[in-house]
């Protein structure tokens, strides 16, 4: 039997063999569901990274296969998706040719354009450094290639990663493969789609107020934000963005997680280890669909989140009535203020040097509105800001002394058509419309605890709607081993979009 005919012939087996438990009965989606997707023509593509990697360590395919596979489906691919924005290829192919050490061995990955790669371009989405190369990779890059994972270049996001979704001026739209005149997300935009269309099984991306779960659940694909200051490189205190992945699988998530996380005696939490399964105790779940501006989403949304706290039921957890009480307003105007810190930071720092000044212009209407709005509030905002974070804090943790795990929206609508969130908008206009759709993610940012997007449903025209779950700071585990169990009971790796047929 031939390399081609092996993996069809076993393709069933090994993503069966992926659910925990590895048997046949929840490969089936006994639920006619839309949309009906087509199989991915590729059959590597339909293996998840420890499958693609156990190939390798059997002998039967090279890890240099592997990378060209995902290139040939980058190159089918990318003028609809435009989700790679600076591919590393010759690199990959040369790292390819070398022992395939490590868990991922040989796994084609992609990086954030947020995220430095030593000698490869990083942009951060903006025109401002559209040929700036990095002089050093983070140890978290150094990380992910120890645990064998071969970066095949950077992925889209908008700049600086500041908007939800992914259509910056330097770079231009990630197109969502699901429907292509709707946005992929953001700000890993560019990772969730080429997930969602198979040019690799995961991909790394940031999360700094929704970064990886909003993406996750614009294009249909398994989204977890660790706890704060839980994944090598990420900061503790007030820092609230952390790292980590978007994948089609659980397992390759929570495998990645433990090769990423901090262990030393400094790292806040407890090492999380390799979660494998689900775990036996039954959860109390609490379900919030409104906003904290009390706000209800839209109703496809909603209609999404119940049918997520239903299943839960059915699968033996007990759902409790209780919802953390915050201010929409009030959050929303310090988390402004935090967000817009960076932007003022750096247009301070630009025009301090004429030889610099000049680059203010190349920053996006969006950037150069928070700049602005950051230079009109009161002194003492910021660190307002930060002391209102930590009453959120000792909020949240409050709220998980009574639930396990904590059930929302991921945000307030659908994917949205490309252009309405776009960076060149009004800036009243486009605050306003971000502050409402992101109405879900940021507290968990601000809070310190981890949260997920799992793709457990579709609208009615065929959008993916992501259902966000949270727990108390360090419980990713909980997250982990319910995400099995989610996964097994709505299997949703073998859901392709339509696009991914364009690979022959």
């Amino acid at each position: 039997m031939d390399r081609r005919s092996f993996l069809k012939a076993s393709l069933a087996a090994a993503a069966c063999a992926a659910l925990p438990g590895g048997g046949l009965s929840g490969c089936a989606d006994p639920v006619p569901r839309r949309p009906r997707p087509s199989a991915h023509h590729d059959p590597l593509a339909q293996l998840d990274g420890i499958g693609q990697a156990e190939l390798v360590r059997r002998g039967e395919l090279s890890a240099a296969e592997l990378i060209q596979a995902a290139m040939r489906r980058s190159s089918a691919l990318e003028p609809r998706l435009h989700a790679i924005v600076t591919p590393s290829f010759d690199r990959a192919l040369a790292r390819a040719a070398e022992p395939a050490d490590g868990p991922f061995g040989g796994v084609p990955y992609l990086l954030k354009d947020l995220t430095d790669f030593e000698g490869v371009r990083c942009t951060r989405g903006s025109r401002l450094f559209l040929n700036q190369i990095s002089a050093r990779s983070p140890r978290l890059v150094q990380r992910s290639e120890e645990a064998g994972l071969i970066v095949l270049g950077k992925t889209n996001t908008s700049e600086f990663g500041l908007l939800p979704s992914t259509e910056s001026l330097a770079l231009g739209p990630c197109r969502n493969p699901w429907n292509e005149s709707h946005s992929a997300g953001g700000s890993s935009g560019g990772a969730a789609a080429a997930v969602a269309a198979g040019i690799v099984p995961l991909a790394q991306g940031g999360d700094g107020g929704g970064s990886i779960r909003i993406p996750a659940s614009c294009c249909g694909v398994f989204g977890l934000k660790p706890s704060r200051g839980r994944i090598e490189g990420d900061g503790g205190g007030s820092e609230i963005n952390v790292h980590h992945c978007l994948s089609r699988s659980v397992r390759d998530s929570a495998l990645l997680l433990s090769l990423t996380e901090r262990s030393d005696a400094e790292a806040p939490h407890a090492p999380v280890g390799y979660v494998r399964e689900p775990s036996a105790p039954r959860l109390r779940f609490a379900l919030s669909t409104a906003s904290y501006f009390g706000e209800e989403p839209d109703p496809e949304v909603k209609l999404a989140t119940e049918a997520a706290a239903r299943l839960c039921v059915e699968l033996g957890h007990e759902r409790v009535e209780a919802a953390p009480q915050l201010s929409g307003e009030e959050f929303a105007e310090h988390f402004l203020t935090l967000w817009a810190s960076g932007p003022a930071q750096l247009v301070e720092r630009l025009e301090a040097d004429p030889k610099t000044r000049a680059g203010v212009a190349l920053l996006e209407p969006w950037t150069l509105g928070l700049a602005e709005e950051f230079a009109r509030k009161p002194l003492g905002s910021l660190e307002a800001a930060h002391s209102y974070f930590r009453q959120v804090e000792r909020h949240i943790d409050a709220f998980f002394a009574d639930a396990d795990v904590w059930l929302t929206p991921v945000v307030a609508e659908l994917p949205p058509r490309l252009g309405e969130l776009a960076p060149d908008l009004s800036f009243d206009t486009l605050r306003e419309r971000c502050v409402r759709y992101v109405s879900y993610t940021p507290v968990h940012n601000v809070a310190g605890t981890p949260a997920m997007s799992v793709p457990l449903a579709f609208s009615t025209g065929g959008l993916p709607i992501g259902a966000q779950f949270a727990a108390r700071r360090g419980g990713e585990a909980t997250l982990l081993s319910l995400a099995y169990e989610l996964e097994a009971a709505r299997p949703w790796r073998q859901r392709w979009p339509a696009l991914a047929a364009a690979v022959a």
